[in-house]
C-alpha cells in the first residue's frame, strides 16, 4: 500500500550499520489467515517465511502486527510439532523496526528531519503484544526539528483491528472519531504510528472529517526523512 515505508526502513537499518537483505520472494506473514481462523494457511506462510529468512541474524519488520504475529503467534501455531524449535528460533530473532533500532542496534541518530510537531499513536499489536512504546518516542526525541506532543489516550485503539473494521463498521467509526478528535486537540502537524493498518484507518477518517492538512506518516518515514515528510 505504501512502498516508501519499506524504503525508509532500509535507509534506517543501513544508517544503523546493518547489512540488509531483502528476499524478493517474500509475501504475507499469514496474520490475516490466523485472525480469520485459517490456521493451516497461516502455517504454510510461516514455513515460507522461515525458509526465506533462514540464516539471517535478525528479521526486522516495520509493523508491530506482523512482528507480533511471528513472535507471539507462530510459536503457538507450531507447539508440539517437529518444526517447533525452528519456529521458536525465528520468533526470537524477529523485531519491530523501532525496537531493533533502539534495543539491538543502539541507534540514536535518525538521518531525517521534520520541522514541526508530531503526535504518536501506539498501535495495538505493537504495544500489547510486543511492549513497543518507549522506543519510537526515544527516536522521535532525537529527530532534528521535531517536537513530540502526546495526545490523550495515545494507547487506545484506532478502530481498525483488521476484519473488525469490516464486521463492525459503525463501532469502528466511533472509535476512529475519538482518535481523530484526540489528534486534532494536540494541533500537531503530523500523526505517526508503527502500523500501516492504523495509518490507513486514521488517515481515511481524518480526511472524511474534513482534515486535509494533518500529515499521516509511518514513523520510519519521519525518521528516515523521505519525501513524504517534505512540505
Amino acid at each position: 500500500m505504501r512502498p516508501r515505508i519499506g524504503q525508509a526502513a532500509l535507509r534506517l537499518l543501513s544508517a544503523a550499520g546493518a547489512e540488509v537483505l531483502v528476499p524478493m520472494e517474500q509475501s504475507c506473514c499469514g496474520q490475516p489467515n490466523y485472525n480469520g481462523g485459517d490456521e493451516n494457511g497461516a502455517r504454510a506462510l510461516a514455513r515460507k517465511l522461515l525458509r526465506e529468512f533462514d540464516g539471517c541474524d535478525h528479521i526486522v519488520m516495520p509493523s508491530g502486527s506482523c512482528a507480533g504475529t511471528v513472535r507471539v503467534h507462530y510459536p503457538a501455531l507450531f507447539a508440539g510439532t517437529a518444526e517447533q524449535d525452528a519456529i521458536q528460533s525465528l520468533a526470537a530473532r524477529t523485531h519491530e523496526l523501532t525496537e531493533f533500532l533502539v534495543d539491538i542496534a543502539g541507534f540514536d541518530a535518525p538521518p531525517g528531519r521534520f520541522d514541526g510537531t508530531v503526535t504518536y499513536h501506539d498501535s495495538c499489536s505493537g504495544l500489547r503484544e510486543l511492549g513497543i512504546q518507549r522506543q519510537p518516542r526515544a527516536l522521535l526525541a532525537r529527530l532534528p526539528g521535531a517536537h513530540l506532543v502526546e495526545m490523550a489516550q495515545a494507547e487506545q485503539c484506532c478502530g481498525f483491528g483488521g476484519a473488525f473494521a469490516v464486521k463492525y463498521g459503525e463501532l469502528s467509526t466511533h472509535i476512529a472519531d475519538a482518535k481523530c478528535q484526540n489528534i486534532a486537540t494536540t494541533g500537531a502537524d503530523a500523526i505517526a504510528a508503527g502500523d500501516l493498518g492504523c495509518l490507513l484507518n486514521i488517515e481515511g477518517r481524518l480526511r472524511r472529517r474534513g482534515d486535509h492538512k494533518t500529515q499521516v506518516l509511518h514513523i520510519a518515514e519521519l525518521l528516515a526523512g523521505t519525501e513524504a515528510t517534505w512540505k
